[in-house]
Order: structure tokens, then sequence, then C-alpha cells
């Protein structure tokens, strides 16, 4: 096997299995980013002279031939060859020969997989925030919809008081609106460059780490050397959690549907082409999409406390330990998009059942219009709470279903009559638009 660490002696073969591991499998996914760091480094390199004019100019042509097969998914890290590294190295000396080996003056395999999972992560959270818009149009959409549509709240599990469907889906809305900072946060700890690291402690070489910066896009540096590799870890936990806070969002949304689908509650219901069925139950339309959202968002969750075990207790300084956040770290983003994907889908062919209230079953959950009505009449809140109370206890409290949710005279702002939904969308927005200037022109 190629290594760039090579000094004439055979590594074990057992050894060499199992410290490769997963990685040529997952540099694929970073091979695109560490071709575009490799691009701004030699162009650096060529300006404070250590690479010439000359071959920068037959560098750069191949370094983008390279890019191009990666961002085809065309690129491929030979069998004997241990990362995408060594791979990009030894198809540039192929093809450019000795000039091809000058293109690590100056760094180490460790800023440079640091600076590799920076611009993946950096582009991954910019593709998730768009995906998170879309789902938060579907539920400002939807909430608005049916915003007049009954819907009773529960505490315990128990029926509690009357809420509504603009209320429940403008609820994870604006959950998304928070969960959206984070992700912005999150960026930019990926917009800050770590490259010129080296192996974290610096170079003899005068490398101009400013120039990569502006090169690669980045907001800003890592200052310290030592910092910007004791990053490894930080980094990658920061980022996960913003994205196990999205998962909770969207965990707790597809919970709250796989029961209101429940025939127990009847509440909601997806087209049949949405639903799965049963091998021998005939009757069964199963919300698989919403039990499987719910699981995939559980190891989303996840994700930090395995970065975190991993971790913990690492002294400073590189250790090989890291290598193995990529197997949790870098999967997470795609399963994230998916689960956004679908749950936008699935939130656009809702079906809601707009008539729950004329079920007796739900009628309790008004006792407290009554009890706030004689309030209102001058009654004290405790004496009319326990003339309710033994209505209740009685059998004999009695209410009216309301003909819609507006009926209810609920005015205060974040209530069934008042959702705030421009509020909401004018707090994500702004968020949004502070993302939008951040990654601009930084792809």
């Amino acid at each position: 096997m190629s290594k760039l660490w090579e000094k004439g002696w055979e590594l074990n073969s057992a050894i060499e299995r199992f410290t490769v591991g997963k990685d040529r499998e997952l540099d694929l996914l970073l091979a695109p980013y560490d071709i575009q760091g490799t691009m701004a480094h030699v162009t650096m390199l060529s300006h404070i002279g250590y690479i010439s004019k000359d071959e920068l100019n037959v560098l750069l042509p191949a370094l983008e031939k390279l890019h191009t097969l990666a961002q085809d998914g065309k690129l491929v890290i030979e069998p004997d060859i241990e990362d995408i590294h060594s791979q990009v190295e030894l198809m540039l000396t192929r093809q450019l020969g000795d000039i091809g080996k000058k293109v690590h003056i100056g760094r180490s395999r460790n800023d440079q997989v640091m600076v590799d999972i920076k611009l993946f992560t950096r582009a991954s959270i910019k593709k998730t925030a768009g995906l998170v818009a879309e789902l938060f149009n579907e539920l400002q959409e939807a909430s608005e919809k049916w915003k007049n549509v009954l819907l009773p709240g529960y505490t315990h599990l128990q029926v509690a008081m009357p809420s509504s469907f603009g209320l429940w889906l403008g609820a994870y809305a604006e959950a998304l609106a928070d969960d959206l900072a984070m992700l912005k946060t999150a960026f930019d700890m990926a917009n800050r460059n770590p490259l010129g690291a080296a192996a974290g402690y610096g170079s003899s070489i005068p490398i101009d780490r400013e120039e990569t910066t502006k090169l690669l896009g980045f907001e800003d540096l890592d200052y310290n050397s030592v910092y910007a590799l004791l990053g490894r870890g930080k980094f990658e936990k920061t980022v996960a959690w913003a994205y196990a806070s999205l998962a909770n969002t969207i965990g707790r949304f597809a919970a709250d549907c796989c029961l209101y689908m429940s025939p127990n509650f009847g509440f909601i219901s997806l087209p049949a082409e949405l639903t799965t069925g049963s091998s021998i139950m005939p009757h069964k339309k199963n919300p698989d999409v919403f039990e499987l959202v719910r699981a995939g968002c559980n190891k989303v969750a996840n994700t930090p406390d395995v970065i975190g075990a991993i971790m913990g207790n690492l002294p400073s300084g590189y250790f090989r330990d890291t290598q193995i956040l990529k197997e949790d770290f870098l999967p997470m983003f795609g399963r994230m998009d998916d689960i956004l994907g679908i749950t936008a889908f699935a939130v656009a062919n809702l079906k809601i059942n707009e008539d729950i209230y004329s079920n007796p079953l739900y009628l309790p959950s008004l006792s407290v219009e009554k009890v706030n009505a004689l309030a209102a009449q001058g009654v004290p809140f405790r004496d009319a709470y326990k003339q309710i109370g033994l209505e209740v206890a009685a059998g004999t409290f009695q209410a009216k279903a309301p003909e819609s949710a507006a009926a209810l005279g609920h005015t205060h702002a974040g209530s069934i009559g008042n959702l705030c939904t421009a509020q909401i969308a004018a707090r994500f927005n702004k968020t949004l638009e502070a993302f939008l200037i951040s990654i601009l022109t930084k792809d």
C-alpha cells in the first residue's frame, strides 16, 4: 500500500486492514473538498516561492480534472491506497512526476483532513438549512390552512385542553426556527480555516494562512495551531448537537403523528399510497414513514454522545482515535437530509379529521373554558374551579363543542386564536438571511 508516511518497512497486513478501517469508503465523501484544499494550498506555496509558477500551471489543471471526477462520483480510491490524501497525491505523481510530490509541503494529514471535514460540513449544513426551510414552510402553510380546526391537547397523555391543528403544527415550525439558529452557530464553527496548523504545531515554512483562508472562502482562521487540531472532536460534537436538536424536533413530531394516526385517536391520516401494509392483516395501513423518521432521528440525536465517548479524556495533540469519528459524523448529514425531505413530503400530504369534537370523549377538555367564563363573571377562580370540578366528578358537566377554534375566543399571542405565524416566520427568516449572507460564495 502507498503511504504518505512510508519509510521503508512493510506494515503487517492485519494492522493495515484494522488501521485503515472505513477510511477509503468514507473519504470519497471528502474527495472534492480534499482536492479543493490542495488547490488552495499549492496556490499559496507558489506565492511564497516553494512551487514555481510553471509547476503551479500544470498542477492546477490536473487538480481541476480530479475535482470534476470527484464531484461526478468517478474518483476511486484504489484498494492498496490508504486514504484520499494518498490517492490524490499518487494520481498527481503518476501524471506529473516529481511535481506531484510537492503538494504536501508545509502541511500534515492532520490539518488536511480537518480542512476537508470543515469544507464538507460547511457545504452539508448549507444543504440542510435549505431543507429545514422547506419543512418550515410546509408546517406554516398547514398551520394556517387548519388553524380553526380543533384538536384535543394532552398532558400526561390525558385529555387536557382544546388545541388546534394550527397551534400544533405551528409549534414545530417555531421549534425549527431555534434549530436553524443552532445550525447557524455550527456553520460559523465550520467556517474557520485550520489549514496550516500541520500536525498541530505549525510549520517552519513561512506559509500564508490568510491566503488559503481567502481562497477557500473561510470567514476566519482557527488561529492557534494547537487548538486548530485540538478542535477535532469538539467541532464535530458541536455540529452534531445542532443536528441532534433538529432531530429531537422532528422525532417528536413523528411520534405525535404515529400516535394521531392510530385508530384509537384518528386525528390524522396519510393517503394509502404513503402507508405500508401487513403480510398477515389485510386491514392495516401502517405509518412506517413516521416510525422510520422517529428511529432515524434517534440515531442522529445519539451522535454527540458517540463523539463525546470517543474523545473523552484524550490529552492534547493528535490521536488516531479521531479517525473513528468519521463513521458516525459523516453519514449524519445525509441521514438528516433524507429525514427532512420525507417529513416535508408527508406534511404536504397529511389529511386531518375536522370533526374530532363531535366525539363526547373530548368535551371535558372544555372544563377550563367554563371555569374561565365564571371567573370573567366575577366568581373567584378557586370557587369556579371547585364548582366545575364537582360537576365533572358527578358526571353532570356539560359542554357544547365549538364550531371552530376561533369560537373559543382565545386572543393572546401564541394562542389558538392568535398563532403569530408571521412573527415566527420573521424570526426564522432573520436567521435564514444571516445564514445566506455567511454562505454566499463559500461553497
